[in-house]
């Protein structure tokens, strides 16, 4: 029996996109394709936390499982423990955070940092790919994750700041951050039980708390560069990627 989980928050009232998460794509809901594809990925269970009752009813239209959490939860985080301290009791090992609007993500990935946190090296693992041009480093809908090491060659390695805004270029290891986040359950309830820091609510990202209070992130290398889902932009080209 599995040790993982895949928690998946999911909620219509996002700030940047609201309702994005009931979004068409190939006749699909867009978390009907994220769930999907965690289910693929084999590692263990996987659930679907949200508010809002037209999420479960997507989610149980395609014989999937979803919990109601709380209405108000200030991160996604927050939600997903919400989903691991009540529909789980505390009992997996693992838990995955997985990004509701990443459609076209490749379930290896989600299995490669699953076979990675048995490893017991880090707190918090996560994921990145190549940066493809200058415009994603000025593009701050897209994080920055800077390294210690080149993840090309090694794999993983140490994650050393995240930022989305025009980063200082002379730092050889910058990578694209990809939204999933693999917590050990000791560092979940630790996170969680944190105050929310100054870096994370400057730059709207959750994982500063971590790296603030010297948590360990090690971050793993991705050929596959999914498009997170921001913007009505971001929609039309994930349609035109997925129609391939």
């Amino acid at each position: 029996m599995s040790n993982t989980v895949v928690i998946i928050p999911s909620r219509l009232k996002a700030q940047r996109f609201p309702n994005k998460p009931l979004e068409l794509i190939n006749g699909k809901e867009m978390i009907s394709h994220v769930y999907n594809l965690a289910v693929k990925s084999n590692v263990g269970k996987v659930l679907v936390v949200t508010p809002d009752k037209d999420i479960d009813k997507v989610i149980k239209k395609i014989g999937g499982n979803s919990f109601f959490s709380e209405s108000h939860h200030e991160t996604g985080t927050d939600r997903v423990f919400e989903a691991f301290k009540k529909h789980f009791s505390e009992k997996p090992k693992f838990i995955i955070n997985l990004q509701g609007d990443m459609p076209n993500l490749d379930p290896k990935a989600i299995n490669q940092i699953n076979q990675y946190m048995q490893k017991g090296l880090c707190d918090v693992g996560t994921l990145a790919s190549n940066i493809k041009n200058k415009n994603e480093i000025n593009n701050k809908n897209i994080v920055k994750v800077i390294l210690g090491n080149n993840i090309e060659k090694l794999g993983f390695s140490e994650a050393l700041d995240f930022k989305r805004d025009l980063i200082n270029e002379e730092n050889k290891y910058i990578f694209h951050h990809i939204g999933i986040y693999a917590f050990t359950s000791e560092a979940l309830i630790r996170y969680v039980n944190l105050k929310r820091t100054k870096l994370e609510l400057e730059r709207n990202l959750e994982q500063m708390r971590a790296l603030e209070n010297k948590m360990r992130i090690h971050v793993g290398y991705t050929e596959s560069l999914p498009l997170s889902v921001d913007t009505k932009e971001d929609l039309k080209e994930i349609k035109k990627i997925m129609e391939k």
